[in-house]
């Protein structure tokens, strides 16, 4: 058994889309990123990597490739999970925590595990999301940014 630890952070900025955990969310504001932005998505791709004490989410995707501009963050885990299958882990379970102060994200959470359990081969009960704010404090609080954790447990297939 392993364990992987992610964290990702991107600036919130007017005219992107909102993209988190696999779904778009209706605000004003959107993550400013290379790829959709989608910090829950990018911080469960280093926490996968890490586990397997394998390099972080921007070494095999860089943010300087121009095929990967705009790029959905699905197809991206979607890569790290066949890299994880080749190694030979299954996915445990995994935690995770978004960090956002608006809009809320609770009416969210059911769907975005709808859409990444299946991506990830495990079942929702496999995998906890959780919204957070910053209280209004610093660059979350300001509306001005969001970030993600997570952290994974994995195993080898002939440990089940």
């Amino acid at each position: 058994m392993r364990v992987g630890f992610g964290f990702d952070t991107h600036q919130l900025v007017e005219n992107r889309p909102l993209i988190i955990g696999g779904i778009s969310i209706e605000h004003y504001k959107g993550s400013l990123g290379h790829s959709d932005g989608d910090v829950l998505i990018h911080a469960i791709c280093d926490a996968l990597l890490g586990a397997m004490g394998l390099a972080d989410i921007g070494t095999y995707f860089p943010d300087y490739n121009p095929e990967l501009a705009g790029i959905d963050s699905k197809i991206l885990l979607k890569k790290v999970v066949d890299i994880m299958d080749s190694e030979g882990y299954v996915i445990s379970n995994i935690d995770t925590t978004i960090v956002l102060q608006k809009p809320k994200l609770m009416p969210f959470i059911q769907k975005m595990k709808e859409i990444l359990c299946p991506l990830l081969s495990i079942n929702t009960n496999q995998m906890g999301i959780k919204a957070k704010t910053s209280e209004k404090m610093g660059f979350i609080g300001r509306e001005e940014g969001v970030s993600a954790y997570a952290i994974v447990l994995i195993s080898t297939k002939t440990n089940l």
